[in-house]
């Protein structure tokens, strides 16, 4: 699954990071927190390398 927007990927490699002892799972806030707890290396590894070319800062609510 694809990030839709620059800021989600980048919570992705920050949940990323954390899952793979690179960061400490306390310094997350907000979504990435949530990614880290609910998502697989493997799923956050797809989102956060997503390509970010023609990507909106962030994502509309809808």
């Amino acid at each position: 699954m694809p990030a839709k927007s620059k800021a989600q990927q980048m919570a992705a490699g920050a949940a990323l990071a954390a899952k793979r002892g690179e960061k400490k799972k306390s310094e997350l806030k907000g979504a990435s927190k949530s990614m880290e707890e609910s998502m697989t290396e493997k799923e956050l590894e797809e989102m956060a390398s997503t390509k970010r070319k023609g990507k909106k800062e962030h994502a509309s609510k809808s």
